[in-house]
């Protein structure tokens, strides 16, 4: 069983960045692959970034080159460093952990935290 809590979200402008984390309970943490998902309203989960327990690295094309998906196995935790952020940006972020052989279909997570919320204003 993996706990996962997500934290750093808030209110900013345009252009400016946030660091979400996602702290995750068990010791097994460096065999899943981990991931960030975003829901905004109206809209369905969509895949963000995810980075696997060998520490390859998948992105959204949307977010390439200002998002950072990263990952610390001595402190179980996964972050998201989210740079130049857009009004479009703005969602329910969700880290999830699995051990699928895909990473975008959020049915390969086994588990998901509660969210954090990311609001960009223009």
């Amino acid at each position: 069983q993996v706990q996962l809590v997500e934290s750093g979200g808030g209110l900013v402008q345009a252009g400016h960045s946030l660091r979400l984390s996602c702290a995750a309970s068990g010791r097994t943490f460096s065999s899943y692959n981990m991931a960030w998902f975003r829901q905004a309203p109206g809209k369905e989960r969509e895949f963000v970034a995810a980075i696997r327990w060998n520490s390859n690295i998948y992105y959204t094309d949307s977010v390439k080159g200002r998002f950072t998906i990263s990952r610390d196995n001595a402190k179980n935790t996964v972050y998201l460093q989210m740079n130049n952020l857009k009004p479009e940006d703005t969602a329910v972020y969700y880290c999830a952990a699995g051990i699928g052989a895909s990473l975008v279909p959020p049915s390969q997570y086994d588990y998901w935290g509660q969210g954090t919320q990311v609001t960009v204003s223009s």
